[in-house]
């Protein structure tokens, strides 16, 4: 219900799914009086695969997270992330507010057994192919431990993702060397060196949009910065080049000449196919879209949502951890020597 377009987009989505994929069942929670109308219109009231779950409150964009859990305890994305604690769903999809979203699963749902926070993995698209970014956002503040659990979750989701088995994993910093960086990257560079065989080192920022990892990883201060960031230079670009390619007529001519190749290069930057980021370490699947998601990403991100559960990412996660010794506990206790030796 909290998203820039709801309910509207949100249930063409929903339409669009049902239809594409007769093995889901959708449960939508909202206003059950404001999603009537747009049942009506996209012809799916009384659907055999669609339930509604009332809610009487909406988290807005411009509240606080908190409000999710303190000020509006019956907001759809509080009962959606109830929903997913008791079982009752095996997924969670949300375009709504992104802070209100992880701070009600976090508290809720809870993390997967030895994990310690939650993070947020995007995919950006780069010279040859995506990579992954995680965190983008859900932890302003991280330890060394927190980034070892990003990597490992990162890596699981670039199987799923890209359909390799063992993506390269880089940790952003400001030097490729390991003295380089901040506290926070030089302390967690020797422990990904020692548990990932395939940790690639650090990687500066120019060399990110070259593919030098497949998966990054960062504290969610510099994932956010970055991938706004971005954001807000290929939006620049496309005004630039529209600039100039309108100076005169001339130069409008020979830009409709060329404007299938600039529609496949806005293309490369298209989030939409992949819907949503999806929360990694809670225990349950939760996929969260851009609050300006259109039907086609809200489409995708049920899509994403199903194919998580199938590919047994959380249990997967839970694996790698315990595969490579990177419980909170014992990462912790592996830390807390180094400190004093």
């Amino acid at each position: 219900m909290g998203g820039d377009y709801a309910p509207g987009v949100v249930i063409e989505g929903v339409a669009a799914a049902l239809c594409d994929f007769p093995d889901y069942e959708i449960v939508l929670v909202g206003h059950s009086g404001k999603l009537r109308f747009y049942l009506e219109k996209y012809g799916l009231s009384g659907h055999s695969r669609l339930t509604v779950v009332h809610a009487d409150e909406v988290v807005e964009m411009s509240e606080l997270s908190s409000t999710a859990l303190r000020g509006k305890r019956h907001s759809s994305i509080t009962e959606c992330a109830r929903l997913l604690k008791d079982r009752k769903v095996d997924a969670m999809v949300s375009a709504g507010h992104t802070g209100a979203a992880v701070a009600a699963t976090k508290v809720l749902v809870r993390t997967l057994p030895g994990v310690d926070r939650p993070a947020l993995a995007t995919s950006m698209p780069a010279q040859h192919g995506r990579f992954v970014l995680v965190d983008v956002g859900a932890n302003t503040d991280c330890s060394e431990a927190n980034l070892m659990q990003f990597a490992l979750m990162g890596e699981v989701y670039a199987r799923y993702l890209f359909k390799i088995e063992n993506p390269r994993i880089g940790l952003i910093s400001v030097g490729g060397e390991d003295v380089k960086g901040n506290e926070l990257t030089k302390n967690t560079f020797p422990l990904m060196d020692r548990r990932l065989p395939n940790f690639v080192g650090n990687v500066e920022a120019d060399a990110i949009f070259e593919r030098a990892a497949d998966v990054l990883v960062c504290d969610g201060f510099t994932g956010n910065v970055f991938l706004k960031g971005s954001e807000g230079l290929a939006r620049a670009t496309m005004f630039w080049l529209k600039s100039v390619f309108t100076k005169n007529a001339w130069r409008m001519i020979h830009a409709k000449m060329v404007k299938s190749a600039f529609r496949e290069l806005k293309a490369f930057g298209d989030a939409e196919d992949i819907g949503g980021a999806p929360l990694l370490g809670i225990n349950g699947i939760c996929i969260i879209g851009h609050g300006s998601s259109s039907p086609r990403a809200v489409r995708n991100a049920i899509r994403v949502a199903g194919e998580c559960v199938e590919f047994g990412l959380n249990e997967q996660i839970v694996a790698r951890i315990n595969e490579t010794g990177s419980t909170t506990a014992e990462l912790e206790k592996v830390l807390n020597t180094a400190e004093h030796a």
